[in-house]
């Protein structure tokens, strides 16, 4: 009877161990439009200032490595152009890059969070316009960086129009922002 018990509690356990574990992980409905580019060959930075030139009030930035240039200059004409522009990094990558962009997007007037709660701050992320009809989100394996577009094998999705991922990836966004803390050059 013991031994009856005990198997009823263990499949139970594993059960609840894989309910909990989709919990959040909702489909979200196919929308919008999608753009890819793989690295080295195709031109995912473009694609990306792209996006960000199109962008006409918020950007929200979730990074592990930036390094483009091309990117940061981006990100620092749509704050040139007034639209709020704010970046979370991984900490330690932002400390060990000799050649980051965070300092610079920093000057000129992006506000820059490090994110320090994680092993890795993984993120590759670009939330445009969240809050609007037409969000575009930015995606994929690539860093922003220079080996990203030209050394590594990576790739970059632009996923356009996409209202319910646009509230998926902001809320992750903020939760990340709750637990980082300001940039300091």
């Amino acid at each position: 009877m013991k031994k009856k018990h005990f198997l009823v509690f263990v499949l139970c356990a594993i059960a609840s161990s894989a309910s909990a574990l989709d919990s959040g992980t909702k489909p979200l409905p196919a929308t919008g439009t999608v753009q890819v580019a793989f690295t080295p060959e195709e031109d995912a930075t473009g694609l990306i200032v792209k996006a960000l030139r199109e962008a006409s009030k918020t950007v929200r930035v979730l990074t592990y490595s930036f390094t483009s240039n091309e990117i940061s200059f981006a990100l620092i004409e749509a704050k040139r152009r007034g639209l709020d522009v704010q970046v979370i990094a991984d900490a330690e990558q932002i400390r060990r890059l000799e050649h980051n962009k965070v300092g610079l997007m920093h000057q000129a007037g992006v506000r820059v969070w490090l994110d320090e709660q994680h092993q890795s701050a993984h993120n590759k992320v670009m939330v445009i316009d969240g809050d609007s009809a037409n969000p575009t989100i930015v995606t994929g394996s690539m860093n922003f960086t220079y080996s990203g577009q030209f050394k590594n094998a990576e790739n970059v999705l632009i996923l356009r129009g996409n209202k319910a991922l646009a509230e998926a990836y902001s809320a992750n966004w903020q939760r990340h922002h709750n637990h980082a803390t300001p940039f300091r050059p």
